[in-house]
Parts: C-alpha cells; sequence; structure tokens
C-alpha cells in the first residue's frame, strides 16, 4: 500500500471502529431515532472531536491527510487501545521510526542461530510479514518440519490458514487466525510498500473466507503475549504460553518462544517431546536438507511412536 492507500485504510478503519461504539459508550444521549447502520454517526464523531463534520468525512473517505493532533483525539474518541492508536498513527505517517523505503531482505544473525539452538524450548524468529526465518529442533517437532517447505511457504499466517496440518494443530485455531489477520494489519501501516505482504493478503483472501472477514473488519495487535493450545500426533494436547522478544539487531525481527508452566501435564509433555528429539538426528535451522521430525508427513515418513509420557 502507498500514500493513497494508506489514507483510504486509515478511512476506513476509523468507520470500522466508529461502528463497534454506541452514544451511550462515549457518554452521548440516545436520539430515539432509529439507526440505519449500527454505531456512531460521522456527526457525533465529529462533535466529540471538536472538528467539523465536513472535515470527519473527508479523512473518513480518505481524501484529507490528518495531523498528529487530530488524530490522537480521534483515538480517544473512539476509545482506541494502544496497538490501535500506533496503527493508525503508522498508516498517517506519524511514527518517527517508519521506514520510508522498501526494506531489504532479512537475514538471521549466527548469534541469533546459536541462541535458538542453545534454548531448552520451541523457538522460531519471525521476520516482516510473519515469514519464518529461522527455528530450533523443538519447534521443527512442535508445530512442523519447516525444512520441507519452500522458501514462500515459511510463513505463519500462510501456514495458520492454508496448511490443513497446521490448521488441525491449533486446538483454539479460531482464536490464533483472527490474531494472525490483526499482526498483519499492523505490518501493513509499518510496510506499505511491500508487494510480498500486499500479494500474501490477496492470496489469502482469496482462499479464506475467514481471513477475508477478518481482515475486513480492520482489527489490529502487536504481537506480544498469549496461549496457545496444540494437538501434538505423539504427545497429545499441550497448552503453551507464547513470549516475543525483539532482535536488537533488527526491529523487524521477533524470536517467538513457547512455555509451559512447571508442574503440569504439558510441561511434562514438552520436555518428553524435547527427550524425543534429542534421540533423533537433529532439523536444521536454516535452509539444509531436512531430516525427520516428529510431524513425519512433510517428508513423507512416519516416524515410531515413542511410549506415552508420563503425567
Amino acid at each position: 500500500m502507498g500514500k493513497e492507500a494508506n489514507r483510504t485504510e486509515l478511512g476506513q478503519f476509523l468507520k470500522a471502529r466508529r461502528a463497534e461504539l454506541t452514544p451511550a459508550d462515549v457518554g452521548l444521549p440516545e436520539d430515539g431515532t432509529q439507526r440505519r447502520v449500527p454505531g456512531l454517526r460521522r456527526e457525533e464523531v465529529a462533535q466529540l472531536a471538536s472538528i467539523s463534520v465536513q472535515y470527519y468525512t473527508r479523512l473518513e473517505q480518505g481524501r484529507l491527510q490528518a495531523s498528529a493532533p487530530v488524530l490522537t483525539t480521534l483515538a480517544d474518541v473512539l476509545r482506541l487501545d494502544d496497538d490501535q492508536q500506533t496503527y493508525l498513527l503508522e498508516l498517517a505517517g506519524k511514527e518517527a521510526h517508519r521506514r520510508r523505503r522498501r526494506p531489504k531482505a532479512q537475514e538471521v544473525r549466527p548469534p541469533t542461530r546459536r541462541l535458538l539452538d542453545a534454548l531448552g524450548a520451541p523457538a522460531i524468529v519471525l521476520g516482516r510479514r510473519m515469514d519464518i526465518l529461522a527455528w530450533n529442533p523443538l519447534a521443527a517437532a512442535l508445530l512442523t518440519d519447516f525444512s520441507q517447505l519452500p522458501d514462500k511457504q515459511r510463513n505463519y499466517a500462510r501456514l495458520v490458514f492454508s496448511d490443513s496440518e497446521m490448521r488441525q494443530r491449533y486446538a483454539n485455531w479460531e482464536k490464533v487466525a483472527p490474531d494472525c489477520v490483526a499482526f498483519l494489519r499492523m505490518e501493513a501501516a509499518r510496510h506499505p510498500d511491500d508487494p510480498r505482504l500486499s500479494e500474501l493478503v490477496g492470496e489469502l483472501s482469496i482462499k479464506d473466507p475467514h481471513f477475508r472477514q477478518w481482515w475486513a473488519a480492520h482489527n489490529v495487535a502487536a504481537q506480544t503475549t498469549g496461549v496457545k493450545t496444540l494437538r501434538h500426533p505423539l504427545v497429545g494436547e499441550l497448552t503453551l504460553d507464547w513470549e516475543t522478544l525483539s532482535v536488537a539487531t533488527d526491529p523487524d525481527q521477533q524470536l517467538v518462544v513457547w512455555t509451559a508452566a512447571p508442574n503440569t501435564p504439558s510441561h511434562d509433555s514438552l520436555a518428553f517431546l524435547a527427550s524425543w528429539v534429542t534421540t533423533q538426528q537433529p532439523t536444521t535451522t536454516d535452509n539444509a536438507p531436512a531430516t525427520r521430525t516428529p510431524t513425519g508427513t512433510r517428508s513423507g515418513t512416519q516416524p515410531a511412536s515413542p511410549p506415552e509420557p508420563q503425567h
């Protein structure tokens, strides 16, 4: 998306957010008339923000570049959370760190790869547009054998929506999938001129009606922390906390780590999976030839089932 497309997206984002509010939410009295569409009217938003209706209308139509103070006021009026306010300002080009040039191809530094291998927990490095840049053997065992995928397919959002194995792996897919869409929305504001991101959004919009619906909702979020429940073919169901850490040398790289609370069945199962992985030939964290992982399906092999973990 270029500047003009960003203005259009900003207007649609404002429209989507005001549709979620009622007059009572913002302290306005109900006037007793039937509303043709849900949410606040443009006139009400303009009144609360102390701007003209014409000004706000042009802003929603993508015909106007708003100032940072006006956008901050609108964020307060529309009850935007921190992620949504950041997204709004980035769409308007008001964030100092926003890049003006197309970003270069990302590379994971050797120290980061060594950190991945040293971690006793599943971990991956995500880049722009949620590309999977690197992973450790336990992450491959937990999710899928990334080394068996073509480079273009190594994208977390694409796998969540397009890969049947990954889709079935998540017991809470209905929560994981819309979160991916919200993360991509934030990426689109940070990198409006990224053709690969536009291609990814177009591809998933065509293939999946859920993606189209959630993309149209204009929800945004930053990748921070959360909980995911996975159904693993060898160790059963695991409930894992995930934590995102920024890579200091590249703010567009995120280290995502999955852990389980101590003294829980999930902790025991994850430890058992880790011990099983150490008995196999390790999966590489780069583009070297793949080796067998517990998922088995990528290489067409199925590992022998280990004994049941003790819970």
